[in-house]
Formats: C-alpha cells, structure tokens, sequence
C-alpha cells in the first residue's frame, strides 16, 4: 500500500449540508464486567472514523461506565447475567436497533458464554449490512468456520474478520508459526474460501478479500498494547457505515489507525504509548492523508 493513499482509496463524503444521519449510524456490541473499556475504545474509534451516531450496546451494569467515558455516545443497555455478560435476552433488545443502522461491530471484550455465542451467530447470520467480528466474536465463531458450518450461503451482508494470529489460528485450524511463515496467502485463501474481508493484524498487517491483498506500511510497535485492537474495530465499522466498499474500509482503517499511532509514538514513544492515545491522534491522521488529496483537486 503507497503512502498516495488518497489515490487508492476513496475517502468518505462530507457534503457541507449533511447532517447526523448522512455520515452513518454505527452499533458496536462489547464489553462485559471488567472489560468497559473495550466497548469504550471502539466506540471512540468509531467517532474519530466520522460516523454521525455511535451507539455502543453493552451490559447494564457497565453502561455507567462506558457512557461516563465519551458524552457523543448513545448507549442501549443489555440484559445482564450473574457474571456481568449479556444474558439470553439480549437478541430482543437488540434486533429493533440493528434495523436502523448502516454497520454493525461485535466483539470487543464481549466474553464467551452461551449466552454470547448465540447473540454472536444470530448477528453474524442474519445482519444484512456490514458486520465487522473481532476478539470475543471471533472466538465464538472459530468452531463454525472450522466444521464448515459458516459459508457464503449463509452470510447475508458484508462479513470482516480482525484477527491477530491467535485468533486467526482459532478460525482457520492453522499453527500460528504456520500462519507468521505465509501470512498472506494463508490470509487470502481463507478470505476467498468464506467470502470475508480478512484483517490479519501484526507488523505488516495483511487486508485480503481473497482476489486482492495489500500489507499495510503504517504502526509500530507501541501498538502492541490492550485496546489498540479496539479502536480499530470502531474505526473500520465507522468506514463502512459512511458507504465505504468493505474491503476499501478495511485498508483505509487499518492504515489510518497504523498512522495515528505513528503520529502518536512520534510525540509520546512507543514505549509511553497506550490504546486510548489513538482516538486522539486520529484527526492529525485525517489531516494528514486528507491534504494531498485535497490539494491535488
């Protein structure tokens, strides 16, 4: 991927007389007791990617929690079980606000319980629009793609996967060693056997829709810290809710995230770094990736 990415990529519109709804309504599904911050990450992310509403859907006893961390966000609370996940009856909570909704994110600190693992497979199954799955959500998945149980008859809308090599050995049955030796064309055949938008995330991460693939040039290893992943989930979900094709959304997310981490290792180290500096450092990334493209009209 060039650093002309702006001559690649299209970003999305802004029209000057758009308004909330113009620029997209985004659901993240996270978080769980002790993991409030993930659900927060990704809705920042989600923000700082220029959706229009960001409502983060999480269970009620961290909804304080995570509506006290970001005042733009709009929350729904789930149905709470004894451990602090969502419990069974969250689908029903759910299914009238997903409707609404241009993508859909699930997974960030969710957990893994009965509970969650229907909610993951009815939203995976069933959401007609973009629907990225990552952490948890992959987790809940991997048994699915590995029996064959998931296939392109049964995805109604545009699937991405954000793994990092643990998970990504979880889904496709492969080593991680195996998967760091041939990184891009395990990831590629994976994404064109299930008709998915893959983000192999790590140094170099790779973004495949099984026919085309590009390893990012942006980050650094200050990124390597809990939450990074995060963000990005939001952020992409962001993309794809303002109309971005899903594998361009991917690519332009992960090299936009890579790049505010860049922006903020310059500034702060890569060892000072931390998940929630990224947000941050996400509108000089625009800045910087928007000014070419803007000049050269």
């Amino acid at each position: 991927m060039s650093d002309d990415i702006h001559s690649l990529i299209p970003f999305p519109d802004r029209p000057a007389d758009g308004h909330k709804g113009t620029f997209g309504r985004v659901l993240i599904v996270a978080g769980s007791r002790g993991m409030s911050g993930a659900a927060s990450l990704a809705g920042l992310g989600a923000l700082r990617g220029g959706a229009g509403l960001v409502y983060v859907a999480c269970p009620l006893e961290i909804l304080p929690i995570v509506a006290g961390y970001e005042p733009s966000f709009l929350t729904i609370g789930l149905p709470t079980d004894a451990a602090g996940r969502i419990n069974g009856a969250a689908s029903n909570s759910l299914d009238p606000a997903i409707a609404a909704k241009d993508a859909v994110a699930v997974g960030p600190g969710l957990g893994n319980c009965d509970a969650t693992q229907r909610l993951v497979r009815h939203l995976f199954a069933e959401i007609d629009g973009p629907l990225i799955v990552d952490a948890d959500g992959l987790n809940v998945l991997a048994d699915d793609f590995q029996s064959g149980a998931i296939h392109d008859g049964v995805i109604r809308g545009p699937r991405i996967l954000t793994p990092h090599p643990g998970e990504f050995s979880r889904l496709s049955g492969i080593s991680i060693g195996d998967i760091n030796r041939q990184r891009e064309r395990v990831a590629r055949e994976f994404a064109e056997r299930h008709r998915v938008v893959l983000v192999l995330k790590g140094p170099g991460t790779i973004i495949t829709d099984g026919t085309r693939a590009v390893v990012n040039p942006t980050g650094n290893s200050g990124m390597a810290t809990g939450g990074s992943g995060d963000v990005l989930t939001g952020l992409i979900t962001a993309l794809a809710a303002q109309g971005i094709e899903p594998f361009d959304a991917a690519r332009l997310g992960v090299y936009l995230h890579g790049l505010a981490g860049d922006l903020a290792a310059d500034e702060l180290s890569e060892q000072g770094l931390i998940a929630s500096d990224l947000p941050g450092y996400l509108p000089k990334a625009w800045l910087k990736i928007r000014k070419p493209a803007e000049g050269s009209q």
